[in-house]
């Protein structure tokens, strides 16, 4: 198990670390959990589990990405992905991309998204990263106020063509 960072949960503590295949059940659960979520994710069979698996595997193996959770009484209570770009634009700047943000219901309002947001914002300056980014849905107005809470600027109009 690889630890990246420690929170502070009085008087307890939970670790953010590097996700496992074990996790992937558990993280899905996550995903699942909301009212976007629950209409795009969810293991209903295995073939289900098979594809967040394989999903699982790519990243996992890829080292631009980094999917973690957050552990608290032996528990995943929350995820991300944070994705590392290279580009040419701002003159080759490595960009970080955070995804899938998701803090379990009954764990929410103890900053757990907060730690695992500014880890994922101290880990993008480790590797030398010029911004971060993110996308939330447009219905995720709680997100959003999060999210520049903490910091982030709504910038840019996303757009998606569903394949």
């Amino acid at each position: 198990m690889t630890v990246l960072a420690t929170v502070d949960l009085s008087p307890s503590a939970a670790i953010i670390r590097r996700a496992e295949e074990r996790d992937v059940p558990a993280i899905v659960d996550l995903l699942a959990a909301d009212q976007l979520g629950a209409t795009r994710d969810g293991v209903r069979t295995a073939e289900d589990l098979a594809a967040y698996q394989r999903a699982f595997a790519a990243i996992d193996g890829d080292r631009a990405h980094l999917l973690v959770v957050l552990e608290a009484d032996a528990e995943v209570v929350a995820t991300l992905q944070l994705s590392f770009l290279p580009g040419l634009a701002r003159r080759g700047a490595l960009r970080a991309q955070i995804e899938a943000v998701r803090v379990r219901e009954d764990y929410r309002g103890r900053r757990l998204g907060e730690a695992l947001i500014t880890w994922a914002i101290d880990e993008a300056r480790r590797q030398g990263c010029a911004l971060v980014q993110l996308t939330s849905d447009k219905s995720r107005q709680a997100a959003h106020r999060f999210y520049e809470r903490l910091g982030f600027a709504a910038s840019h109009e996303g757009m998606k063509l569903a394949l």
